[in-house]
């Protein structure tokens, strides 16, 4: 065969061959549905395979849509103030999150107010406040006026006792609700000294109150007897100091820890510090839509680093 005839023979098979080839992968990638050039073959629809752009919008997870994030700031311009308003519980928590934040963007301020998870609410819609500080859940009520809450953190529910208390074992949950409900009276139901039990209650309008109960009482009621006490504002110093020698209380653990007049009582055997102790919820931030620059700036700031890293402080 001449060399020409060769190079045709070559030729023909090589378009062959890329035909062939051409046409085997259209029909799998028809039948695989692989998205090509934007377009899924299996699939009238167009599909964009951009990420989005980013923004300093909320993003939103699949696994609970009230926690939402902001993307952290670079740069937040001097004079920002932001207000927070709302629960005793997180106290510690804005404290640590003020100082942070006001010193990575100078001449920002942070105000924070703790009037109880309440009047955070309410300062947050009279628009008196940025951010409500709540220790519990919002009500669909709360949502529908266009209030979204971001998980801040995990916090553990004390029970307390004074110092001086002579019951010094632990309590198991039944004898907890039982307490708190009225129905053990005299610290020897609890294998402690004979003689009444105390209780300090918080007032209804307390995020740790709605907390409790909701938690431990299973949304009952507390008692009403004779040996009750409710204060008349949600504050952790003036319940600690009325347990004395006989008083039993609750409280966020983080603000009684380190208390020296206090001690906590173990729950079926566990400490607030375990993992599994039965009685922990959700601390949240608040704020109303649409967000404004300093609430996008400082919910930000608390899902950066380093905001984890204030808020890690906390717990120590």
């Amino acid at each position: 065969m001449s060399q020409k005839n060769e190079t045709a023979v070559l030729v023909l098979a090589l378009i062959l061959t890329a035909a062939l080839l051409g046409g085997g992968y259209w029909w799998f990638t028809r039948n695989s549905g692989v998205n090509i050039g934007g377009t899924n073959s299996g699939d009238n629809n167009s599909t964009d395979t951009q990420a989005p752009p980013a923004s300093n919008e909320p993003t939103k997870t699949a696994s609970d849509a009230s926690n939402t994030a902001f993307v952290p700031p670079k740069n937040v311009p001097s004079g920002t103030t932001v207000k927070i308003e709302g629960s005793t519980s997180m106290v510690q928590i804005n404290q640590a999150l003020k100082s942070s934040f006001e010193s990575q963007f100078p001449g920002t301020t942070v105000n924070t107010q703790a009037g109880g998870t309440e009047k955070g609410i309410q300062e947050l819609l009279a628009k008196n406040a940025d951010i409500a500080a709540i220790s519990r859940p919002l009500t669909s009520e709360e949502k529908a006026q266009g209030l979204v809450a971001t998980s801040v953190a995990k916090d553990a529910i004390a029970i307390v006792v004074g110092n001086q208390n002579r019951f010094r074992k632990g309590l198991t949950t039944t004898q907890v609700v039982g307490i708190f409900q009225g129905q053990i009276t005299d610290w020897a139901r609890v294998g402690g000294t004979p003689g009444t039990i105390r209780v300090i209650n918080r007032p209804p309008d307390s995020g740790t109150h709605q907390a409790f109960q909701e938690l431990v009482l299973k949304k009952k009621d507390f008692g009403t007897a004779q040996n009750f006490t409710t204060l008349a504002q949600d504050a952790t110093t003036p319940l600690l100091q009325a347990l004395k020698t006989d008083g039993i209380g609750y409280a966020t653990f983080a603000q009684v820890a380190n208390q020296q007049t206090v001690r906590t009582v173990a729950v079926d055997g566990l400490t607030p510090e375990a993992v599994n102790y039965p009685f922990q919820r959700q601390l949240y931030y608040v704020y109303k839509q649409p967000a404004t620059p300093q609430v996008k700036a400082f919910l930000g700031y608390v899902g950066s680093p380093q905001g984890k890293q204030a808020l890690a402080a906390t717990n120590k």
